[in-house]
């Protein structure tokens, strides 16, 4: 018994800091923005406790917080779709053997993962000028005029999502990882049926992905819930608040309206969103097995 304890003593010890980390960076400032949220908080004062006054106003007058969601929704259910396609179709192409320079190409895909968020903006601000800009003038080339990108209220959502394709070296990895674990003998056993390479894509490949595919799905939802650098430095919620995402309005009210009551009910809210889109995603999977 004596041992027991004392095994129970020293393993308490080796993982304190760790619980002692969790606590103060984790469990306390959970369970403090779930207080603050049902009151009155400007960082100064004392908290005034309001009851679901904060909720209230979001869901039935803040006429802001639908068109922040609606700009946050636009960026899962369509800039995350089209980013899980295109690194599919990278993934299988860099996945293909016999290729010369394949080691090199998965490189340059996961290179942009490892740049700056500042850098990034910056970057992508001169990629996507209106005038100047590489786009615009590759477009150009063709006899198309280019669209006004982060300047126009239509076209700044398509500008981050192809930024954000652009940068998903990370979802391109799991899936190389996950194709490598796809047994070449059910390749074999399909060309011997007849099978051409879009039969074995979406009868082989896309099946077998389902694992992979779901991660990157939550964890992309997770990370455009997240989304805040980019729109802060690139339009600041603009042009028309196009661009207003919903971390970029959960930090407006926190730290520049000084409304942290309001601010914390927005986080408790994005936290319901999150677990029902995540719901509906495992849903969706487990139709699809």
């Amino acid at each position: 018994m004596n041992t027991e304890r004392r095994n129970l003593r020293n393993g308490l010890l080796f993982i304190s800091p760790w619980i002692i980390g969790f606590a103060c960076f984790t469990a306390i400032p959970l369970f403090s923005s779930l207080y603050y949220s049902f009151t009155q908080y400007d960082l100064i004062s004392e908290p005034t406790f309001v009851g679901f006054d904060n909720y209230r106003s979001l869901l039935f007058e803040d006429d802001l917080f639908y068109q922040v969601l609606g700009n946050t929704m636009y960026m899962i259910f369509i800039g995350l779709t089209f980013t899980t396609i295109m690194t599919i179709f990278i993934a299988i192409l860099l996945n293909t053997k016999g290729i010369k320079g394949i080691s090199f190409f998965r490189v340059v895909f996961f290179i942009p993962t490892l740049v700056p968020f500042v850098v990034l903006a910056i970057l992508w601000i001169w990629i996507l000028q209106p005038d100047s800009g590489v786009v615009n003038s590759l477009l150009g080339l063709f006899g198309i005029e280019g669209p006004g990108w982060f300047s126009s209220p239509t076209w700044s959502k398509p500008g981050f999502i192809l930024m954000a394709t652009w940068m998903a070296g990370n979802m391109i990895l799991i899936y190389l990882a996950a194709l490598s674990d796809i047994p070449q003998s059910l390749y074999e056993a399909a060309s011997i049926d007849g099978a051409n390479a879009l039969h074995k894509v979406f009868l082989i490949t896309l099946p077998m992905l389902r694992p992979a595919i779901l991660f990157n799905a939550i964890t992309g939802m997770i990370g455009v819930f997240q989304s805040f650098a980019e729109a802060f430095i690139i339009t600041d919620g603009g042009p028309d608040n196009s661009t207003l995402f919903y971390s970029l309005y959960l930090y407006r009210n926190a730290f520049q309206y000084f409304n942290m009551g309001y601010a914390s009910a927005m986080a408790w809210i994005l936290l319901v969103i999150a677990l029902t889109i995540t719901a509906i995603f495992f849903s969706l999977s487990k139709r699809w097995s």
